[in-house]
């Protein structure tokens, strides 16, 4: 069980930035991931609490329960086949290629995922903070195809609006806080620039290719094993020579304590394990 302290507050007008350096992990033979957790960065990740970037062939983790967090699924458009996606909600939906879906844990719920037979799946698996005030919510989900999403085309980008907002585009809301997800693809010479809100939290991920990203005049070659995080930018322009694909996410850091245990966040000890013993006994919902 880890504590996460809450961050220092940034000078306005200045950029913190930090580069994160992710852990490979396997599962069996049918699951790869580098994955980023917020333990690395002192706050700087705010509200992200982790992070992998998978690739998945066959079921690997089977019904697992999550509480105090959003887990959100982030299908990328490579992806073949279908990802099934269960929950105690109620919800079965074989997720198509660059579908995304939002679970909204709050107090509790049980949650399956796994590619179906012969599908390949690239996907980003992200848990997102819930503040205090809507940790013990009851769940919410919503289910974002790839076909209802907001694209932004220009010369040399083209960039899905997966959730929030970007260059006056809008995309679906989450069932949880205002967040924003950017799958970003550059040609070859391909340039786009991200303008922030005031205080808003940047993490940037490099999925395939090459691309750098300038803030505030510096600039940082992303790879696909590390991740960029950054508060206080005003904006961030990216650039690819030979063309690329990265993830950008941003929200509001919620600036809050809480203790951590797997797929738990909550705010303290005392309610830490009171959903522990919830979910012993059942009560977190199963999945029929």
């Amino acid at each position: 069980m880890t504590t996460q302290k809450t961050d220092q507050d940034h000078i306005p007008g200045t950029a913190s930035i930090a580069v994160q350096y992710g852990e490979k992990m396997t599962r069996g033979t049918g699951f790869e991931a580098i994955s980023f957790t917020h333990r690395q960065l002192d706050g700087l990740m705010d509200p992200l609490i982790m992070v992998d970037h998978f690739t998945m062939t066959a079921p690997t983790f089977g019904p697992h329960a999550h509480a105090g967090l959003s887990a959100v699924s982030v299908l990328f458009e490579d992806s073949t086949g279908s990802f099934r996606n269960r929950d105690s909600l109620g919800n079965d939906i074989k997720l198509a290629p660059g579908d995304l879906y939002w679970l909204k844990a709050a107090q509790g719920a049980v949650h399956d995922e796994a590619p179906t037979p012969g599908s390949r799946t690239h996907a980003l698996q992200i848990f997102v903070n819930l503040p205090a005030a809507q940790k013990l919510d009851v769940p919410a989900a919503r289910h974002v195809p790839a076909s209802g999403m907001a694209i932004i085309k220009g010369e040399g980008h083209r960039v899905r609006v997966m959730t929030g907002q970007s260059n006056g585009v809008i995309g679906a809301n989450s069932p949880a806080l205002p967040f924003t997800i950017l799958d970003i693809g550059l040609q070859a010479g391909g340039r786009f620039t991200h303008h922030a809100d005031s205080g808003e939290a940047m993490w940037m991920h490099l999925i395939r290719g090459e691309i750098e990203a300038d803030i505030d005049g510096t600039r940082h070659l992303l790879t696909r094993d590390t991740a960029l995080a950054t508060h206080g930018g005003g904006a961030i322009s990216l650039r690819s020579v030979d063309g690329g694909q990265a993830v950008l996410l941003a929200g509001m850091p919620l600036r809050e304590a809480f203790v951590q245990k797997g797929p738990f966040a909550m705010s303290n000890v005392a309610q830490m394990e009171t959903v522990i013993a919830a979910h012993a006994a059942g009560d977190l919902g199963s999945i029929g």
